[in-house]
């Protein structure tokens, strides 16, 4: 393949951009190399500026779930943009969007357009502090909730303690609230928990795991935080950025059969435009500006065209029985492949998956939580990621990234993957 191109605009990206890239991942940092540089993208398909081809298994980081440019909500954009593309002032748009994502949510009734999933997990903490009239928060290691100040938060010298700033420009005052436990040890949470009564405002989670790559919660874990949150008048929040719609109509929720307090929402809910949001039940989201005290705006909130977008995707999906079941059976027989191809060979891997999520690592440990997601060989993973660049297969370019599939895929592109996969498995060992 190609990239003198990509790398043209890499270089001339560095000259305007930090690290020539709008968000870090983008960089191939992880993986060394340089980026591609998308042209445009046509169902499970990208397409470079070089012209080369890929099959896409990242999907925007999730949200297009029926694949790229997909025709319905490619339509809606363009019917909605010749009306105007913001208003800053209500659109009956909003009501309907509200009104069906609603229908698909289970145990909420209330939703609030935002415009990011970052700014729907950091307004859903400080609507669950001012509720509960508290400060502190949980969060797990591993788990990202953007890039809010109170989320950029690090270990400190135990398991459970508080946390230090990951970040500069993040206060000590910041992230002296924020509380860190391990994922899937419901011992760490009932400590945290008597250690400090009365004090914990919400925990917030990802109820399946996507930025350690895919890691599922154990049986019980999830059952035992929305316990100890009840026991000790704590909300739980579910951040279903990349869960919701994805996993099940109702997201997470519904799939697992857990009932969160607030639940956050992303780019899924835009048809892929920047969009995201936060919902909850009545006695919650009363406490909200303009009708309660807590203060949260933004003037491109419920944007039009995100609006049509959004409504479009949801619509397509509520409407189509079956497509949850077509991708966790294409995404079963990337994994099928992927551990025939390994079997009996001097490689350790271990593979994660839960609906459409799935990761691959290679260590010989099972990965449950960020510890071990950290125990994998980062060397052969950056070998398996250029190799299968290298064969058209566009993969997340970090060991910490879900795979997320997409209904355009076929299962030759699958049994495609697979092959490129034992082609170059001699070069990984």
């Amino acid at each position: 393949m190609r990239y003198q191109r990509s790398s043209d605009l890499f270089k001339e990206a560095q000259r305007h951009i930090p690290g020539g890239v709008n968000s870090p991942v983008r960089a191939f940092k992880s993986v060394g190399g340089t980026p591609i540089f998308i042209k445009n993208a046509k169902g499970a398909r990208l397409y470079d500026e070089d012209g080369n081809s890929y099959l896409d298994y990242i999907s925007s980081w999730g949200p297009l779930i029926l694949g790229h440019a997909y025709a319905p909500v490619i339509q809606a954009i363009k019917d909605r943009s010749d009306k105007g593309t913001s208003f800053g002032i209500p659109t009956a748009l909003e009501n309907e969007m509200a009104s069906f994502a609603l229908k698909m949510i289970p145990n909420m009734e209330k939703i609030r357009f935002v415009n990011s999933g970052t700014e729907a997990c950091m307004s859903a903490v400080r609507l669950a502090r001012g509720v509960t009239k508290r400060e502190k928060i949980i969060k797990f290691k591993g788990c990202y909730h953007g890039h809010s100040d109170a989320f950029l938060i690090q270990a400190g010298s135990g398991a459970v303690t508080f946390g230090s700033p990951s970040s500069p420009g993040v206060t000590k005052g910041t992230a002296k609230d924020t509380i860190l436990a391990n994922y899937n040890n419901l011992e760490d949470v009932e400590i945290i928990f008597k250690e400090h009564p009365d004090k914990i405002a919400a925990i917030i989670i990802e109820p399946v795991a996507g930025n350690m790559g895919c890691i599922p919660p154990k049986e019980g874990f999830l059952e035992g935080i929305r316990s100890l949150c009840d026991q000790n008048e704590s909300l739980l929040i579910f951040d279903e950025v990349m869960t919701g719609f994805r996993l099940a109509r109702g997201g997470a929720q519904e799939l697992l059969g857990i009932k969160a307090d607030i639940a956050t929402y992303g780019k899924v809910l835009g048809g892929g435009l920047p969009v995201g949001a936060f919902a909850a039940r009545n006695e919650i989201m009363k406490h909200l500006a303009p009708e309660g005290p807590i203060y949260q705006a933004g003037t491109l909130s419920g944007n039009p065209l995100a609006m049509s977008a959004g409504l479009s995707m949801l619509k397509a999906l509520y409407a189509d029985e079956q497509i949850y079941q077509r991708l966790n059976k294409k995404t079963e027989r990337l994994e099928t492949g992927f551990r025939d191809v390994l079997k009996n060979k001097n490689i350790p891997y271990h593979i994660n998956r839960l609906g459409s999520m799935i990761s691959l690592h290679f260590t010989d440990k099972a990965v449950f939580d960020f510890e071990t997601a950290a125990s994998g060989n980062s060397k052969r993973f950056s070998k398996y990621f250029h190799g299968m660049l290298k064969k058209g297969i566009y993969l997340p370019p970090s060991p910490y990234e879900s795979y997320f599939l997409n209904d355009a895929l076929t299962n030759q592109d699958i049994d495609q993957t697979v092959n490129c996969f034992a082609e170059i498995l001699k070069d990984l060992s």
